[in-house]
C-alpha cells in the first residue's frame, strides 16, 4: 500500500484562528493538487497555546474547529490531521482529530502526557487511552508532541498491530536534538513509519525547532524539513514494514512480563 503524505510546518498566529484557518485551507488545498493522501497540521494549529483562554476555542465533535476542519477536508480531498481543544463537559483536552476527505471525523487521540512548562496541567485534562485505528491504509495510531518521550505509547502501538504513527507538534528549537533523536528511534525500536509535524515561529521568546520528519522503519529520512516554512510531501509503501519485521523479528524476543516490574 503506497501512501502520499503532506506536512505542514507553519507558523501560528497567537490567538487568531482566522489567520490560521486560512492558512490551513490553502495548503491543504495544495497537498490535494499534489495527490497527496493525508495532510497534517502542528499541535494547536488553530489558537497555538493560548491556554488561558482554552474554554473560548474547545468545542465538542461536530462543532466549532471540529466543523472547520471537516469543512476543509472536504474542500481539499485529502485526509487532514492536527490537533484541537475539545470539550467533553467541564473537561478540556488537547485531542488530535484525523478527519475523511467527506469530512468524517475518523479518529481521535486525547494527549495522554501533559506538557506543564506549557501550562497544560493547570488547564486540560490528560487523556486515559491509546487507540488504534484502521484506514484505508492499514492500522495507524496518534500521538501529541510530549508523548514522543515515553517509548511505552509506541511500544503499545506496535504491539496492536499499527504500522504507521503520526505525531503532531510544538517542540522547542532549544531540543531539537531530542525530538530527531526519539523520533529516530521510536521508528527503529518499533519498526514502523513515524510521521511527525513540528511548527516553527517564536511566541515570547521561545523558538519553535521544525525540523518535521517522515521515518521509515530502519529510522531512515524519506523527507525531512529545516527550520522555515515548508510544506513537505512524500510517498511511502506501507509494505516496507512488514518487510522490516520479517526481516528481523526481534518483536519476538520480548519479555513484557519482565518490563512491568
Amino acid at each position: 500500500m503506497r501512501l502520499t503524505i503532506s506536512l505542514a510546518q507553519i507558523d501560528l498566529a497567537w490567538a487568531r484562528p482566522e489567520l490560521n484557518l486560512a492558512r490551513t485551507r490553502e495548503l491543504a488545498i495544495e497537498a490535494g493538487r499534489r495527490g497527496s493522501d493525508i495532510i497534517l497540521f502542528p499541535e494547536l494549529w488553530l489558537s497555538d497555546y493560548d491556554l488561558a483562554h482554552a474554554r473560548r476555542y474547545a468545542c465538542v465533535p461536530g462543532a466549532g474547529a471540529f466543523a472547520l476542519l471537516s469543512d476543509v477536508a472536504q474542500q481539499s480531498g485529502v485526509h487532514l490531521l492536527g490537533s484541537l481543544l475539545e470539550r467533553d463537559g467541564e473537561r478540556l483536552y488537547n485531542t488530535a482529530a484525523l478527519f475523511a476527505p467527506d469530512g468524517e471525523l475518523v479518529a481521535t487521540y486525547r494527549k495522554t502526557h501533559l506538557f506543564a512548562p506549557m501550562g497544560e496541567v493547570r488547564h486540560l485534562t490528560a487523556g486515559d487511552a491509546l487507540p488504534v485505528f484502521d484506514l484505508p491504509w492499514g492500522r495507524c495510531a496518534l500521538a501529541v508532541c510530549y508523548d514522543l518521550r515515553f517509548p511505552e505509547v509506541f511500544t503499545h502501538y506496535a504491539a496492536a498491530g499499527a504500522s504507521i504513527v503520526f505525531l503532531v507538534a510544538q517542540w522547542p528549537h532549544r531540543r531539537w536534538i531530542h525530538w530527531q533523536t526519539l523520533i529516530r528511534a521510536r521508528a527503529i525500536e518499533n519498526q514502523m513509519f513515524l510521521v511527525a509535524c513540528n511548527r516553527v515561529g517564536e511566541v515570547e521568546g521561545e523558538r519553535f525547532g521544525g525540523h518535521s520528519v517522515l521515518r521509515d522503519p530502519w529510522g531512515r529520512a524519506v523527507v525531512e524539513a529545516g527550520e522555515e516554512e515548508v510544506l513537505l510531501t512524500a510517498t511511502i509503501d506501507l509494505a516496507l514494514v512488514e518487510q522490516a519485521r520479517t526481516q528481523f523479528p526481534f518483536f519476538a524476543d520480548r519479555r513484557p512480563e519482565l518490563y512491568q516490574r
